[in-house]
């Protein structure tokens, strides 16, 4: 692999800009960082003046069905952390993704815990080729986690959803399932995360001890006590701003399929897919995420950018990649910084998820990689003006993405 020298770039490193850095990449990994950095004779050279280079993006909640971790790559999400899956694709992309430059990394939470005819039970059939495993009681908390230990994953997820975010009860983990399973995947060395779209439920998960919510809740305003129970847990916090956004009617997905920087690398589906909502009679509201969002920021809280994109007719509203940069505008909405928003999506879900290889332009580092013109660490819009993403060092292709597989999806969901 030949060395790569991208010169005179603004860099964006994970924490902090420079301004004029040359940035050495050997070996698909970074090498050196500086001003004027001398080219190995087998270099390419990247001119990147007025350019802004930053490191791959991680989107910290997906589900990623092939294709993709190919689409995401081409929107310069170079990491995905999907965070319920099926392992029958999900072991082969991983493996996969070791080797391949020409999609991005994954790790995965497998199957998630429910129980039966919970809040996922709709997308078998649609999402899942067959029913996944579900809990009967706590007594089985033990069992359910080494089993999904067996299959790989990297991380537990817990679904604590009632079923008021689409407007009917659903059957949930009782808060005696919630506390055994934590205590379940900490005893087999797994950090433990959770869905909850309440206020509520959300506190059932801290108190019994989860590390990250993969949703902010929206179903009310939280409270100044809440705020600061969330803060002094310590834990993380993963608002998917765009798939709440669109959960409570909002169509914010809608510019991103009309932005000429994405639409010709969308498929017609997927297209489709960003300029939707969900049509649901719930008592939520943006407002109110944006809200938490804010609060628990101000209050030192970390908190990590994702999109929760799954698959055409399945999370409306959202698209893998693409997504990753209206959710950085959605940050920023919520108070962030554009730096700080650039943080969330990089320095803090490599930190919190344990990627010690990734997340940062530093010697020694991935060479995970996004070229982009312009300055989005003043205007963060700019992200989606990508001039090359690079994996592992390697440039990779940037392809507009098939419709078959997407509206072959779309006209499943739409018979269910």
């Amino acid at each position: 692999m030949a060395s790569l020298l991208f010169r005179q770039a603004r860099v964006f490193d994970g924490e902090s800009v420079h301004t004029d850095y040359d940035v050495l990449v050997v070996d698909g990994k970074i090498a050196q960082l500086g001003s004027a950095i001398e080219a190995p004779a087998d270099a390419e050279i990247i001119e990147a003046h007025g350019k802004t280079l930053l490191p791959g993006l991680i989107d910290s909640h997906t589900h990623a069905k092939p294709p993709a971790l190919e689409m995401a790559l081409t929107f310069g999400v170079t990491t995905e952390l999907d965070m319920f899956s099926d392992p029958a694709w999900m072991t082969e992309q991983r493996r996969e993704a070791q080797t391949r430059n020409s999609m991005a990394d994954v790790r995965s939470a497998m199957t998630g815990a429910s129980v039966a005819g919970g809040y996922h039970s709709g997308l078998v059939g649609v999402f899942f080729d067959k029913q996944y495993p579900v809990l009967e009681n706590a007594g089985e908390a033990e069992a359910f986690v080494a089993a999904r230990v067996a299959e790989g994953a990297d991380y537990f997820k817990l679904l604590i959803e009632d079923g008021t975010i689409v407007g009917h009860e659903a059957p949930r983990l009782s808060d005696e399932m919630v506390y055994a399973l934590v205590a379940a995947a900490h005893a087999q060395g797994l950090m433990a995360v959770a869905h909850a779209t309440t206020v509520e439920l959300a506190l059932l998960a801290i108190r019994a001890g989860v590390d990250g919510l993969m949703h902010v809740a929206g179903d009310r305003l939280m409270t100044d006590e809440e705020v600061a129970e969330v803060a002094q847990s310590g834990i993380f916090v993963v608002p998917t701003l765009s798939a709440m956004a669109s959960a409570y009617g909002d169509k914010h997905g809608q510019h991103l399929a009309e932005d000429d920087r994405a639409r010709p690398l969308l498929s017609d589906a997927w297209a489709e897919n960003l300029c939707q909502c969900w049509h649901l009679t719930n008592p939520g509201s943006t407002a109110n995420v944006i809200d938490a969002t804010r609060r628990l920021y101000e209050a030192g809280v970390d908190v990590l950018a994702a999109t929760d994109a799954v698959t055409v007719g399945v999370q409306p509203g959202t698209a893998h990649g693409v997504s990753m940069h209206g959710e950085l505008e959605l940050l920023v909405d919520c108070g962030l910084s554009p730096a700080a928003a650039l943080r969330a999506a990089t320095l803090l879900p490599a930190k919190r998820f344990g990627l010690d290889d990734r997340g940062r332009i530093a010697p020694g580092l991935q060479a995970d990689l996004v070229l982009v013109d312009g300055d989005p660490t003043t205007d963060v819009r700019q992200t989606l003006s990508i001039e090359g993403v690079w994996r592992r060092g390697e440039l990779a292709p940037r392809i507009a993405q098939a419709d078959g597989a997407g509206n072959a999806l779309a006209a499943s969901a739409a018979e269910k």
